[in-house]
């Protein structure tokens, strides 16, 4: 689920650029925690903050075992309470707006109980509507309430299908506001498109003289539609690796051999927070058309989790 382009970005020509030598790295880290941040919108034009971009990985942590067997979880939330309850605010935040969202997306983000609600049988609801004002929808977060940087994270969804839709389980650095996307590095645990007959799974990581992102990841078909069902999508964080997968599958692998540039493009190895969210069209999936239903749903029977 790319992450809308924060105002504050990388200034791209002081990082080191793919056909270049590299420095030893450690100089290329002093170089890197001294990259400036700059406006990339007309209001903030010409504004220059210098920031720590990223700190250097942990080391000396033992990998956590990816397989999520033998190891206590804790149920983060199950969603229990009477149908058209909001969601426990100690635990959810929101993510509003219609801005497009970096993908043009149509879709009005709120914190409506029309939009995101508990449905009384478990599970939480999160609607996108086509109402007389436009589309609207919920982007549903666990920001400044719950991170992590190891463990795993398990959430229990069965997704929405139609022309247009683009619902997504996903995480995002906790550092987002101050060192913009993609610096603060994103991981899309699962995203599925339209007919709900695909998955996506990877990670966004920066890259030398872009303000874009590099991506890694996998894409596939399910042998049903993510919609006909509840599955399980997981992420498995440790020193160096990120692991994603559904149900008894891994669906991908990501260490920094797999970015250009390595690890030092590698910003995982720091707290990330979750989103839950149903896009509406836009530049990916395209279009809606009249056969696409709504209210397209994105029911969560629960999320849990195991840190290390």
């Amino acid at each position: 689920m790319t992450q809308q382009v924060d105002p504050m970005t990388v200034e791209c020509s002081r990082l080191p650029s793919p056909g270049s030598t590299p420095p030893p790295k450690s100089k290329l880290w002093s170089r890197l925690l001294s990259v400036a941040v700059v406006a990339a919108t007309v209001a903030v034009s010409g504004t220059v903050a210098y920031r720590e971009l990223w700190v250097q990985p942990s080391e000396g942590k033992e990998e956590s075992d990816a397989s999520g067997n033998g190891s206590e979880f804790t149920v983060y939330d199950q969603f229990d309470a009477a149908r058209g309850s909001a969601l426990d605010s100690s635990k959810w935040s929101y993510d509003t707006g219609r801005t497009g969202w970096g993908n043009n997306e149509k879709q009005d983000y709120t914190d409506s109980t029309d939009n995101s609600a508990q449905d009384g049988s478990g599970n939480l609801d999160i609607s996108a509507l086509d109402t007389a004002g436009g589309y609207t929808s919920a982007r549903v977060t666990t920001k400044d309430k719950f991170e992590f940087t190891y463990g795993r994270v398990e959430a229990r969804i069965k997704m929405p299908a139609g022309q247009g839709l683009h619902p997504a389980f996903w995480l995002l650095g906790t550092d987002i506001d101050s060192v913009g996307w993609p610096i603060a590095g994103e991981i899309d645990v699962i995203e599925t498109l339209n007919a709900a007959d695909n998955y996506h799974s990877g990670i966004h990581a920066p890259q030398a003289d872009s303000l874009n992102s590099q991506k890694s990841g996998t894409s596939g078909i399910p042998v049903e539609p993510l919609s006909e069902d509840f599955h399980t999508y997981w992420v498995e964080r440790s020193p160096d690796k990120v692991v994603t997968g559904m149900d008894e599958t891994v669906l991908s692998t990501i260490t920094p051999a797999d970015l250009t540039g390595g690890d030092e493009y590698w910003v995982f190895d720091k707290p990330f927070y979750l989103l839950f969210n149903v896009a509406v069209a836009g530049d990916w999936p395209g279009p809606t058309t009249a056969q696409t239903k709504f209210p397209a749903t994105m029911s969560v029977d629960w999320v849990r989790y195991r840190t290390d």
